[in-house]
């Protein structure tokens, strides 16, 4: 059972350090986490929108965070950031600011549809936005918005699917948002591509085909 338990508290130990890293960086527009294991220690390396709000002027804020981070238990932690290239393409990031948008006071509906615009004209294949709470009244239920292809069944719904989660904090209660995204260079099972092939290509693979079922059935009659 060691093993277990020490894939267990490894688990744990990294839950806990993606909600503290969360809460801290939260208006630099989280994207996600990576935490790594390296023979000289622990690689962390975070997706945000704002790398340098998470850097901090002369790298002040990074070395407070690496600093926090050995509280966690982590070995020899060394933080590194990265920009987000398309940030449409990031549910994770798409739901951290759609759930910002909400604390702010953004209309469910109006701001469901405005990141589903936003993410479809980026170029996504498609988009389904879900926002549960206490929208309209007392009763918690649950808002989707869905553009495009979404898949939520297969192998396809977890290589082709990108998903993000956040909560906005509102007087009436929590929201939840659930942002899942198929972005532009995702291939899906049902696809095809239609090759552009010459005529004349054509005309010799024709030939060359009729001229091997001549020499066959040639030889068939040679035989009888």
């Amino acid at each position: 059972m060691a093993v277990e338990r020490k894939f267990i508290e490894d688990k744990v130990k990294k839950l806990m350090v993606k909600e503290w890293i969360v809460e801290e960086v939260r208006n630099a527009g989280f994207g996600g986490l990576d935490i790594v294991r390296t023979p000289l220690g622990t690689q962390v390396t975070l997706f945000v929108e704002r790398p340098g709000l998470v850097i901090g002027r002369g790298g002040r804020r990074i070395k407070a965070l690496t600093e926090k981070l050995k509280e966690f238990g982590l070995d020899n932690p060394q933080i590194s950031v990265d920009e987000i290239e398309k940030p449409e393409f990031n549910a994770q990031l798409m739901a951290s600011l759609l759930a910002r948008a909400l604390e702010r006071g953004w209309y469910f509906r109006k701001a469901g549809y405005r990141f589903l615009y936003r993410i479809m004209e980026a170029g996504a294949k498609g988009c389904e936005i879900e926002i549960s709470g206490k929208l309209t009244s007392e009763r918690a239920r649950t808002e989707k918005f869905v553009a495009g292809t979404i898949i939520h069944t297969g192998d396809p719904a977890i290589t082709c699917v990108r998903e993000g989660f956040d909560i906005a904090i509102k007087k009436l209660g929590v929201y939840g948002v659930r942002v899942r995204i198929i972005p532009p260079d995702a291939e899906l099972p049902d696809e095809f591509v239609v090759k552009d092939v010459p005529v004349e290509q054509l005309k010799e693979e024709t030939k060359t085909e009729a001229g091997g079922e001549g020499s066959e059935d040639g030889g068939d009659q040679t035989n009888e």
